[in-house]
């Protein structure tokens, strides 16, 4: 389970207060899948990073009882100085994994051959994509967060993505942040809404969306 706490976030630009969530509480059932829905700038994606840990709220508090992933595909965790082989040696330690194991996954699903040894700042953007989505199968987590899923390489690796993807899903939570209602409706059983600083829960990804889309009228 995951819990929102009272959480209040925000952020001060050029003198101006943006309140992205305006102290929510708010409960993710770790067995079933979420559908995050708002309008371009609502903090869907703040929301999102507010869940894995990687930001933390100004009060309030997040608490989670189960294994929760970083965004899905998110890269901005790696060093850039540091190879891929150390990043995913960094990683796996961090999160109690078997090393070898999870170099050993990436390394093979990545299939980006000597560039494991090389530093993740040579790395093109499609390389990057590529280590960062094998990192994320290679751990397992009990719910795991993505924003925006996107097409990974070529045709080949994004069925392998599909493929490793769907397996993960069977024993996983999610929650999805997407301005694709056919994603949402794909993946999602359950939905949120974010508007003015409040997150609307719903149980079914059906009311979300049609609570979406009157905003967007």
């Amino acid at each position: 389970m995951i819990q929102l706490n009272n959480v209040f976030k925000f952020y001060r630009t050029d003198g101006h207060t943006k309140i992205v969530l305006d102290h929510v509480s708010a409960v993710f059932d770790s067995t079933r899948s979420y559908g995050l829905l708002g309008v371009n700038g609502a903090g869907k994606s703040t929301t999102l990073r507010l869940i894995a840990g990687t930001e933390l709220p100004n009060s309030g508090s997040v608490r989670r009882s189960v294994r929760v992933s970083w965004p899905l595909g998110f890269a901005g965790g790696f060093h850039p100085q540091m190879t891929g082989r150390e990043n995913v040696h960094f990683v796996a330690r961090v999160y109690g994994a078997d090393i070898r194991r999870v170099v050993d996954f990436v390394e093979d699903f990545s299939e980006i051959g000597e560039y494991m040894d090389v530093p993740v700042k040579t790395y093109s953007s499609g390389m990057m994509a590529r280590i960062a989505f094998a990192l994320s199968m290679a751990i397992e987590f009990d719910v795991y967060l993505i924003d925006e899923i996107t097409a990974v390489g070529d045709v080949r690796f994004q069925v392998r993505c599909h493929e490793a993807f769907s397996a993960r899903r069977k024993n996983a939570g999610l929650i999805v942040v997407s301005h694709s209602m056919a994603t949402i409706k794909q993946y999602c059983d359950y939905g949120g809404v974010i508007v003015e600083g409040q997150l609307i829960v719903f149980d079914s990804a059906d009311r979300a969306i049609e609570m979406y889309n009157r905003l967007n009228k």
